[in-house]
């Protein structure tokens, strides 16, 4: 792999900036249009990653149309802003990184794939299979592979039943400190705490900081987590990367999307 190929890991793996965030969309709730609209939003409020993928309802066309409207919506407010001198270009360059479901819902037009073991599956299906069914198409497509251990806590919700997880439970400190050594020891370089797409509530602290304190891995947190305090207090606990689904899809409203992203933005960093 050359360093031009590598960017994308480098770039999700950077801690020195603090906690960021991140967007996750759903091409199966909503337009390729709506997406991009949503996208652009979020970007503007400060989201530093966008994530492509997640539910058992996509597939191969209705990721890669996202993903090229996306990526279009983007390229142009690039260049407008390189028209601009009172504007930073550099603030709309953010990766778009598949989040997929299986092997069966890929699109060559990602920068990168979040190429993850799902640790606390019951299923080969999760633990191997699909990785090895997609394997040939991501190298074909040159995407670059983040290798990320992933591992599903208690709600879990439609991502722990789908994922035929053994869900982590609050109390299972333990054991999320070894699902944490175990994909050091793989040599994953992204651990991803999910609580599942909705949940009832986010992962709990003391899981982010056992996590946190037993590797030295990029840690993403998602779910559950529907404003800037409940992500501060994830922030607080060791989370790297925060990442949302659902509350985007509360807002058709771009500008209301913007000022909601803004101020958990901004609550999330203390701010």
């Amino acid at each position: 792999m050359t360093n031009e190929e590598s960017w994308v890991l480098a770039y999700v793996c950077d801690r020195s900036g603090g906690t960021r965030h991140a967007i996750l969309i759903d091409p199966a709730d909503q337009s390729a249009e709506v997406a991009a609209k949503r996208c652009v939003a979020a970007v503007s409020a400060g989201s530093r990653m966008i994530l492509v993928g997640g539910s058992s309802g996509t597939d191969t066309d209705n990721v890669h149309d996202t993903i090229t409207a996306i990526r279009e919506a983007l390229e142009l407010i690039t260049w407008a802003s390189s028209q601009d001198s009172s504007l930073d270009e550099g603030e709309w360059q953010v990766p778009i990184i598949l989040f997929p479901q299986g092997a069966a819902a890929l699109s060559p037009a990602a920068d990168g794939i979040t190429f993850m073991m799902l640790m606390n599956s019951t299923s080969p299906r999760f633990l191997i299979e699909e990785q090895t069914a997609g394997a040939p198409f991501i190298r074909e497509a040159g995407i670059e592979a983040l290798p990320m251990g992933y591992v599903i806590c208690a709600p879990g919700g439609r991502a722990g039943q789908v994922g035929q997880a053994s869900l982590i439970e609050a109390e299972d400190d333990e054991r999320v400190k070894a699902y944490a050594m175990a994909a050091e020891s793989y040599g994953f370089r992204i651990f991803y705490l999910e609580a599942g797409s909705g949940a009832s509530h986010p992962v709990a602290q003391n899981l982010i900081q056992s996590a946190k304190e037993a590797c030295d891995l990029t840690l993403v947190v998602g779910g559950g987590i529907r404003d800037g305090k409940t992500a501060r207090l994830a922030a607080e606990a060791g989370a790297d990367w925060i990442i949302t689904g659902n509350l985007a899809e509360e807002f058709d409203d771009a500008d209301e999307l913007h000022q909601v992203l803004t101020q958990f933005i901004n609550e999330m960093n203390g701010a």
